[in-house]
């Protein structure tokens, strides 16, 4: 199903939601509780990093190949800078980032082998928010450095695999 517009992608993350057990929504509302202005800006960025990696990729994203990669990254950059848009801290918004997306993997049905994948990538995309200063650039800069992140890939078949890419995406198939 091709999420095209907002109350779309609404309902698939309240779906999302509902399909949690009552200890991971407990999880969920607690991350939230300690930190309640960030909700809006990180829901934002999830639609956001949902609508832009459909618009670029159509379903490649939701497979274990390099868009899915990018929609890591993206999301940990968008998610990093619309919270320093709130805070005026590169620090405490990459923190967040990473708090709330090592969350999702906590919550999300994956293999061990996409688990460590999604975190890689996800680390890397903070590490390019904070490196390129993406939290002053606006969204086609922050794809165009994503994009070019793509190219040098690498493809893994084992968690082991993932240190010999320390800079890099990595992917488990191919496009």
């Amino acid at each position: 199903m091709l999420l095209k517009n907002t109350n779309c992608l609404k309902v698939a993350i309240l779906n999302r939601i509902k399909s949690l057990s009552v200890k991971q929504l407990f999880l969920l509302v607690k991350t939230f509780f300690f930190k309640p202005l960030y909700f809006f800006p990180t829901h934002r960025a999830t639609l956001q990093t949902v609508q832009i990696c459909y618009r670029l990729f159509k379903k490649q994203h939701h497979k274990n190949n390099v868009t899915n990669a990018f929609r890591h990254a993206l999301w940990n950059v968008l998610v990093a800078k619309r919270c320093y848009n709130m805070n005026q801290s590169v620090e405490k918004s990459v923190l967040w980032a990473k708090k709330i997306t090592d969350l999702h993997e906590q919550l999300a049905p994956n293999s061990c082998l996409e688990m460590q994948m999604d975190l890689h990538n996800n680390k890397i995309g903070r590490v390019i928010f904070v490196e390129h200063k993406l939290y002053q650039e606006n969204q086609e800069i922050i794809i165009s450095v994503l994009k070019e992140k793509i190219k040098t890939a690498g493809l893994i078949s084992k968690p082991s695999e993932i240190e010999n890419f320390n800079n890099e995406f990595v992917y488990l198939e191919e496009l």
